[in-house]
């Protein structure tokens, strides 16, 4: 799987291990969720003004959030279904507001890798058609989020 990552905040340099970490977490990802072939996915990283325009946007939610994901092969009533049968599966777009990241792995006592790692995984899921509306699926995401995690060596 081809993953592109692109740092647009400036306040909380990440450097070349950090991003590494969040290339490899989606790999493994891919790979336990059984995505084969090409495949890409876009994470972009950003900070807490512009997660929050994008979140008003278009979840009509004026206020940041940690984490976005836009599938592209999820589709609306009134939305045409992608399909490029000679390409890559374009999987969508996960965009984390890292400022969020950091007060949150500063709340939950983990380093700032897990939680940057736990937010792209959980945005990957999403991509995918997971979702934490129910109980049981709440729970499915969660297992399956940990089990990542744990695979890469970021488990609780």
């Amino acid at each position: 799987m081809e993953c592109s990552i692109n740092n647009q905040q400036a306040d909380y340099p990440l450097g070349e291990e950090l991003l590494s970490i969040l290339n490899r977490v989606l790999e493994a990802a891919a790979a336990a969720e059984g995505v084969a072939g090409e495949a890409e996915v876009s994470l972009t990283l950003v900070d807490d003004a512009a997660i929050k325009e994008l979140n008003r946007t278009y979840r009509g939610v004026d206020a940041p959030t940690d984490v976005l994901s836009f599938a592209l092969e999820e589709t609306g009533p009134d939305e045409p279904a992608y399909a490029d049968p000679g390409g890559d599966r374009l999987l969508g777009d996960i965009i984390i507001s890292v400022p969020t990241a950091v007060r949150q792995a500063g709340e939950y006592g983990h380093s700032l890798a897990r939680e940057l790692a736990f937010l792209a995984v959980h945005g990957f899921l999403h991509l995918l058609g997971y979702d934490h509306d129910t109980a049981a699926g709440a729970a499915d995401m969660e297992a399956r989020q940990e089990a990542i995690l744990a695979g890469v060596g970021l488990g609780r």
